[in-house]
């Protein structure tokens, strides 16, 4: 039962490389393909950051634990997205010119943030396995919470780009501050916080 919804979930994970290429093959990517690109996997690989972290509220909300067992596929995906929208920008912005980005992040210097939550996906993606999950027990947890600094980069990365229309990336920090103000309620700080508060 488990494996069929994982492969289904694996194929429409899939589903906006598969709408991607089919733009390619039919020439559909508009007046600047390149652009098309470089936005279509940026904005795909925060889609896949919002519902990775959607797992944790929902296994909750819906009282569904096994839920979290489609995490990873995720979180992995998020990080495949990502790392194509990297590989569009440093072959089409930038040309694998190191000149080329200096100048750049003197212009763009968002570059640089979005660069960092790439950098923070990373170490995510090469831990993701068993292996290091059984190894790395407590620290685990600990690093994996690392997703949480790499939206507060994307999202920072997404206003400082956006020129005039905000309607999308204000839908998007809504939707990422829900997130990250649901992990804070959860966390020990906040709950020692909140009994602390309830004894005085």
């Amino acid at each position: 039962m488990m494996a069929w919804r994982k492969g289904l979930l694996f194929l429409a994970c899939l589903l906006p490389l598969a709408s991607l290429a089919l733009q390619l093959i039919t020439g559909d990517l508009g007046p600047d393909p390149a652009k098309r690109l470089i936005l279509f996997t940026g904005g795909w690989s925060l889609n896949f950051l919002l519902l990775t972290l959607m797992i944790s509220p929902l296994r909750v909300w819906l009282r569904r634990p096994s839920l979290i067992r489609y995490r990873r596929m995720l979180g992995l995906f998020c990080f495949f997205y990502a790392t194509l929208h990297a590989l569009c920008v440093g072959t089409y912005l930038l040309g694998w010119e190191w000149s080329i980005f200096r100048e750049e992040l003197q212009e763009r210097p968002y570059m640089l943030v979005g660069f960092f939550a790439w950098l923070t996906l990373l170490p995510l993606a090469a831990t993701s396995n068993r292996f290091s999950v059984r190894h790395l027990g407590r620290r685990w947890l600990i690093l994996h919470r690392l997703v949480y600094g790499t939206l507060v980069l994307a999202l920072v990365h997404l206003f400082w780009l956006v020129r005039s229309d905000l309607a999308e990336a204000v839908l998007y920090g809504l939707a990422g501050s829900a997130l990250l103000l649901w992990r804070l309620r959860r966390s020990r700080f906040f709950v020692r916080f909140g009994c602390n508060l309830a004894n005085k």
